[in-house]
């Protein structure tokens, strides 16, 4: 997995390539943790995602929750299996996905 950062003022995108899984969560989690101090916009692009585990939910839903305390979060450019495991698992709910 790789991650891309790019951020204006108080915007940030994140876009990660790869798989998302438990052995990948923990380092996209460190990487949320220390970059969104001062944040009020965070984009996370999944467009190189191919695959998201339980743990790679974890992680997007704890910055979330983050977010939900500074700003918005919005998800962009997951497939179609990706939307698919955010709609069973009612993520679709909780995440602006665009």
């Amino acid at each position: 997995m790789t991650i891309e950062k790019s951020s204006n003022g108080d915007k940030l995108i994140i876009a990660v390539e790869g798989r998302i899984d438990t052995k990948t969560a923990p380092e996209l989690e460190s990487e949320l943790n220390t970059s969104l101090e001062g944040v009020s916009d965070l984009t996370i692009d999944l467009a190189k995602v191919d695959y998201i585990s339980s743990a790679g939910l974890r992680v997007l839903l704890v910055a979330q929750k983050c977010m939900n305390h500074q700003g918005t979060m919005t998800v962009i450019n997951a497939n179609d299996d990706l939307m698919e495991i955010f709609e069973i698992t009612g993520f679709t709910d909780i995440f602006t996905i665009k």
